[in-house]
């Protein structure tokens, strides 16, 4: 059996016994893809040592197009395009990853090919993280004042990302029906369809409670394409569920609004969720479960950039000697 069928059995292997979501499956396919066009061999057993290593070196002098569907099929260490920017260390060995899954399930089938233990991941460096102040926070929100449709569902979508933590695919694809208001919590499922419950700040409720009582359509995703364009056909309109990227282009909108100069994501959002929670002093396994996290020591970054112990030491006894 060729390679490019293998891949195809492996990506239908991730979404039945392992039950991986469609975009996981997607960006499996994406590297397996460019590695694949990049080797040109057909035999698992073709993979060696030294054909990694080479496309290892490619990656590493690969000029990346924003389009991330193209792959490349030029030679080893030769950089493809001379437009776009270099792969980032992180995105190199998500490559690496997806290849050395790969190469388990290959191993897991009898195929002889190389061990996936003989594939190792690059030092990255220690991640950092964007994060809002609080007092950018709230010039976000008040950005977003306003008592019209679009205005009370984008103060509802801000809100509900600081409060909760959610990913913006958790947040787009929550229905009406779904979050529990009363309670002011609800339950979702995040990656690696991993159930976690969701709490709603009082803050967040009452612009979800505003949002919603002005909602005129029977669509039960929680947040919809809003405007008058939209409410004249909306008999017609089918689905109105707003996408990640629409959500993503009104956290950037609202935060360009209150001049906020730092590059600002939903995920930026996440981010600020995170570290408030740690500054107040929530501990970090409590943090972890609300943000889904499968090992505290993704968590941990945000102690890097939130230890309030260290900056009081700090503030305390530096520089008294100094005149």
């Amino acid at each position: 059996m060729n390679l490019s069928q293998l891949k195809t059995e492996y990506l239908e292997y991730l979404e039945i016994e392992k039950d991986r979501s469609q975009k996981t499956i997607e960006n499996y396919d994406h590297y397996l893809k460019r590695f694949l066009a990049w080797a040109r061999v057909s035999s698992p057993a073709a993979i060696t040592d030294e054909l990694v290593r080479s496309y290892r070196l490619y990656l590493n002098r690969l000029s990346d197009k924003k389009d991330s569907s193209r792959s490349s099929s030029g030679p080893p260490g030769r950089e493809a395009g001379g437009a776009g920017k270099p792969l980032k260390k992180i995105t190199q060995n998500y490559h690496v990853i997806a290849l050395r899954n790969f190469l388990k399930y290959l191993a897991k089938r009898d195929v002889k090919t190389l061990p996936a233990e003989k594939v190792e991941l690059g030092k990255t460096g220690e991640r950092q993280i964007d994060f809002l102040e609080i007092e950018e926070v709230e010039r976000m929100f008040g950005a977003a004042g306003g008592a019209d449709a679009k205005s009370l569902r984008d103060r509802a979508i801000l809100e509900l990302l600081f409060s909760s933590g959610l990913r913006v695919s958790e947040l787009v694809n929550l229905n009406r029906d779904q979050v529990n208001l009363k309670t002011g919590e609800f339950s979702v499922r995040g990656k690696g369809s991993k159930v976690r419950a969701v709490f709603v700040s009082g803050r967040a409720k009452s612009a979800l409670e505003r949002y919603t009582e002005k909602r005129t359509d029977i669509d039960p995703a929680l947040f919809v394409r809003v405007g008058i364009r939209h409410l004249e056909k909306k008999k017609n309109l089918g689905n109105l569920r707003i996408t990640p990227r629409t959500a993503q282009r009104i956290v950037k909108h609202y935060a360009t609004k209150a001049g906020i100069v730092k590059d600002v994501h939903p995920h930026t959002l996440r981010h600020s969720f995170a570290t408030d929670l740690i500054q107040n002093g929530a501990d970090i396994r409590s943090v972890q479960e609300m943000l889904g996290h499968s090992s505290v020591t993704t968590t941990q970054i945000y102690t890097h950039v939130t230890n309030k112990q260290l900056k009081e030491v700090h503030r305390a006894f530096h520089g008294k000697r100094r005149k």
